[in-house]
């Protein structure tokens, strides 16, 4: 797996430059196996001001896997991902992108070679947000952004991955003339979580 870089965010401009939170379709993003509906939305939608709120969370539901489907108004070129995560063993580890791709599932996420994949680190104590620099020439001309969230660091001893903040930096290019993004996912098959939980109804929006 490809590693990545970690740089950490201390200071109000750095943050901001590039931001890409103006150019989110918000209404569209998609979060399967959330544990509250709306929480991966909720995080995404936090400002920069709002990166150390912890009163929203996503955390997963059914096992420490996450599938956040983010699209844009336009195209953007991905310069990192900004993410918080309490240093615990819940914070997220492997985590696998894929651009402009409204049918990725569980089952094709973990099967399906992503564009790249990164070790994410636990977020070292007192730090605010990690970046996490992707490679810019892989992410040309991206109108979406899936990430999957394979796992955490607890060694499979952790069912729950919780993260608090979910940013992301970039150049914006052009805006889409498609105005309708399709993204479902088909009735949930026990074998794409290790422990579903019994006599839960998951569905096409994750819950």
């Amino acid at each position: 797996m490809a590693g990545s870089t970690l740089m950490t965010l201390d200071d109000l401009t750095p943050a901001i430059q590039s931001s890409l939170y103006r150019h989110i379709e918000f209404d569209k993003i998609v979060t399967f196996n959330e544990a509250t509906p709306g929480s991966g939305k909720a995080i995404i939608k936090k400002t920069w001001d709002e990166r150390l709120d912890v009163t929203t969370i996503l955390e997963s539901d059914a096992d420490e896997q996450l599938l956040i489907y983010v699209p844009f108004t336009g195209d953007v070129k991905l310069h990192s991902i900004l993410l918080r995560a309490d240093p615990s063993p819940s914070s997220p580890r492997t985590l696998k992108l894929f651009i402009n791709r409204d049918d990725i599932d569980f089952s094709a996420a973990a099967d399906t070679p992503a564009i790249q994949t990164l070790e994410v680190p636990i977020q070292p104590p007192g730090e605010e947000v990690m970046e996490l620099p992707v490679k810019r020439a892989l992410f040309n001309n991206a109108h979406s952004i899936t990430l999957f969230i394979e796992d955490n660091h607890s060694n499979g001893d952790e069912d729950v991955t919780s993260l608090s903040y979910l940013g992301f930096k970039g150049d914006f290019t052009q805006l889409r003339k498609d105005a309708v993004v399709a993204f479902y996912e088909a009735a949930a098959n026990p074998a794409d979580h290790k422990n579903l939980v019994p006599g839960a109804q998951y569905g096409s929006m994750g819950i």
